[in-house]
């Protein structure tokens, strides 16, 4: 007969945001409905992508509308199992479980999961109220309680939050460092924003994952408990019992024989851990040289004077692609000078891989929990590599 979908409401209230954990208690008790997260902007779309008036296999807790970077919702297939294995392999590697504080939105799995873990300690989250954005303030008083309450204290944030709390400095600022785990997901944290913000004594955790491992299933480069890693000629593959069982479109392909093959590209580090080079599609073909952009990201990161960066080949008649580079500098009165970027990265990435176009920005387009939107990065820039004028720049 199969489990009913049941659409659940995303708010940004955190009465209201509070009172979602009845219905996901349920739901991973196999006793209710399963659960569809959904904001307001999305509900038509999402509701039809996701056949919400057709059951799913009893088995299915939770219907993740993966945005990936793509932005084709699959939808992720998650059983109570595969959530609850990765909420107690979180706590296991972070120190025990511990009061939590929710400051990213539930709509999606790193932020769903903040409940989950804290539902599963027993201890009452904090919500940060994002009606109206992310904002420094409403995090250091959202994290208050928090960390007024019995440890370990843990928070889940994506890079950009991180970066504007170590800007705004403060009680924002002071608040992070309470805790003694801050995981990150969402998107790739460059090594020079975790080395600044250890630097002012916060505790990052990279993470890497996905809707379809439940969330982070890496953490700084380490696989949790029960999760396997292996490289199929430089693709992440990943297996263990965080896996989905599959995806509501049906479009299964990508889960062979208990592997998820993921289409992101990966090597193993000198000391054993999982360094994730970005998604196999990004890699850049510059004349026969493929450069991963995450590379030239962290050489061009580690530049003074740049806050964000994003780097995307473009196409080019003479090489294939060129490398082209959109910044968004700390301070856009005085960017950093180009052939200082070029320098760095020549330097630490190779000649092949310096960007032969760079343009300014006052931020960078995103897709989803924080991730960047690369194809609307690629629209800076025309088909010679030049930079083109945009309305957000």
């Amino acid at each position: 007969m199969g489990r009913p979908l049941q659409p659940l409401l995303i708010p940004t209230a955190p009465d209201e945001v509070l009172a979602l954990l009845p219905a996901l208690r349920s739901a991973l008790a196999d006793e209710g409905p399963a659960l569809l997260p959904v904001t307001p902007d999305e509900w038509r779309p999402l509701i039809a992508a996701m056949a919400v008036h057709e059951p799913v296999e009893d088995r299915t807790a939770l219907v993740i509308g993966t945005s990936g970077s793509t932005g084709v919702p699959k939808g992720a297939l998650l059983s109570s199992a595969a959530v609850l294995a990765s909420a107690n392999a979180t706590h296991a590697r972070l120190g025990g479980p511990g009061t939590w504080l929710l400051a990213m939105s539930p709509r999606y799995i790193g932020g769903l999961q903040v409940l989950v873990r804290a539902a599963l300690a027993g201890t009452e989250p904090g919500v940060a109220d994002l009606t109206g954005g992310f904002r420094p303030e409403e995090f250091a008083r959202a994290a208050k309680p928090v960390l007024g309450a019995s440890g370990p204290h843990y928070t889940a944030l994506v890079p950009t939050q991180l970066s504007r709390l170590l800007d705004a400095g403060g009680a924002g600022l002071d608040a992070l460092r309470g805790f003694d785990a801050v995981v990150l997901g969402g998107a790739a944290a460059p090594a020079a924003l975790l080395d600044r913000a250890r630097g002012v004594g916060v505790r990052p955790v990279p993470s890497y994952g996905m809707s379809e491992t439940a969330s982070g299933c890496v953490y700084a480069g380490v696989p949790l408990d029960g999760v396997r890693v292996r490289l199929t000629e430089g693709r992440i593959d990943l297996s263990g019992p965080v896996l989905a069982h599959g995806y509501r479109s049906g479009e299964d392909s990508a889960f062979v024989d208990g592997w998820f093959h993921t289409s992101d590209h990966g090597s193993w580090t000198g000391d054993g851990r999982l360094e994730v080079l970005g998604r196999l599609d990004d890699l850049i073909n510059t004349g026969g040289v493929k450069v991963p952009p995450v590379l030239v990201e962290r050489a061009l990161a580690a530049v003074p004077g740049v806050a964000q960066v994003c780097v995307v080949g473009v196409p080019d008649p003479e090489w294939g692609q060129t490398v082209a580079a959109a910044v968004v500098a700390a301070d856009p009165a005085n960017p950093p000078a180009q052939p200082e970027l070029r320098g760095a990265v020549r330097e630490s990435v190779g000649r092949a891989a310096v960007p032969k176009a760079f343009r300014f920005v006052t931020a960078l387009p995103l897709l989803g929990p924080g991730k960047v939107d690369r194809t609307n990065v690629r629209a800076f820039f025309d088909r010679s590599g030049a930079a083109v004028r945009r309305q957000s720049e």
